[in-house]
């Protein structure tokens, strides 16, 4: 087997566990924590003109003294097609629309609230950690099988099995990092 090959094998382990800490962060930055976020509005898509279309590329998204998200509709004809896409969303906060822009408030969170997206945040991360524990057994198991059709000595196989042990547990170890450091943004007040 050519080292190039094994090497290939390698990087798809590096692109599947930088994919699962992405996606986590990506999640993370849907869960709000008292403050405005343009990001909560991600994946808020509104028919426009027959095409479903997230918001932030039909209209400007600015935060306004920190607590209020201002939805400026590039077409104002399209002011109740945003507000009909939030309400309709998981956002959790009731738009007011006074006829030239929407406002989106966001309350300060309660103490069960907060625990209550820590808990969650949590999920995320065990979630993201089975994923990448799943990849290893993947890439193992190649290796494995390259090691049982004689193609990789058992010594080559102890090597790349460290090699992807470690990888492994220092991606979870970014993830831990990325828990922690979302639990800590949550639990400000």
């Amino acid at each position: 087997m050519e080292k190039e090959e094994l090497d290939l094998i390698i990087m798809e382990l590096d692109d599947k566990l930088g994919k699962t800490l992405s996606v986590l962060k990506e999640e993370y930055q849907g869960i709000r924590a008292g403050r405005a976020n343009p990001h909560v509005l991600d994946k808020v898509t509104v028919n426009y003109y027959g095409v479903d279309t997230p918001i932030n590329q039909m209209s400007n998204v600015s935060v306004q003294e920190g607590k209020c998200l201002v939805i400026t509709p590039w077409d104002a004809s399209q002011l109740k097609s945003v507000e009909r896409a939030v309400l309709a969303s998981d956002v959790g906060i009731t738009p007011t629309n006074d006829g030239k822009v929407i406002r989106l408030v966001f309350p300060e969170l309660t103490e069960e609230r907060r625990i209550e997206l820590t808990k969650k945040t949590k999920k995320m991360g065990e979630d993201a950690k089975v994923a990448s524990r799943n990849v290893r057994r993947e890439i193992l198991e190649q290796f494995k099988k390259l090691k049982t059709d004689k193609e990789i000595s058992e010594d080559e196989y102890s090597v790349y099995e460290k090699e992807v042990e470690k990888k492994v547990t220092d991606a979870i170890a970014k993830i831990d990092e990325e828990v922690a450091a979302k639990e800590k943004d949550l639990m400000t007040v």
